[in-house]
C-alpha cells in the first residue's frame, strides 16, 4: 500500500520562505514521477513543480523540488512567499506498470500566508 503524507503547512507571513515535505512509504521513491500541486480557494488542482518541471516563478514567488532518497522524501522550498500563494499543497506520486497508470495522492497541508 502506497501512502504519501505532507507536512509543513501552517501560517506563514509574507516574504517568508517555506518548506513543505512529502514522505512516500509503500515504495521507493525513485519508481515514482512526483509532483506537487495546489488548490487556491475556490480554483481547480494545478501544477506547481514536476521532476520535468522542477523550478517555477509565479509573480514574486519561486518554487522548487528536491527529493531525498534516502529519507524517500520529497521536498516543496518556497521562496519570498504571498498571499496568493494561499491554499492547499498536494504532493503526487505516479507510475506506469504493465500498461497501467498508478497516481498516488496525499491528503495536503494548508498553507495559509498572512500578516
Amino acid at each position: 500500500h502506497v501512502d504519501l503524507v505532507e507536512s509543513g503547512g501552517g501560517l506563514v507571513q509574507p516574504g517568508e520562505s517555506l518548506t513543505l515535505s512529502c514522505v512516500v512509504s509503500g515504495v521507493n521513491i525513485t519508481k515514482l514521477h512526483m509532483a506537487w500541486y495546489v488548490e487556491y480557494p475556490g480554483r481547480d488542482r494545478e501544477e506547481v513543480v514536476t521532476t520535468h518541471r522542477f523550478f517555477r516563478r509565479r509573480d514574486d514567488t519561486l518554487f522548487t523540488m528536491a527529493r531525498d532518497d534516502s529519507l524517500n522524501t520529497l521536498f516543496l522550498y518556497v521562496y519570498n512567499i504571498t498571499t496568493t500563494d494561499t491554499g492547499v499543497y498536494f504532493c503526487k506520486g505516479m507510475t506506469d506498470f504493465l500498461d497501467r497508470k498508478y497516481i498516488y495522492w496525499g491528503q495536503g497541508t494548508q498553507v495559509t500566508v498572512a500578516s
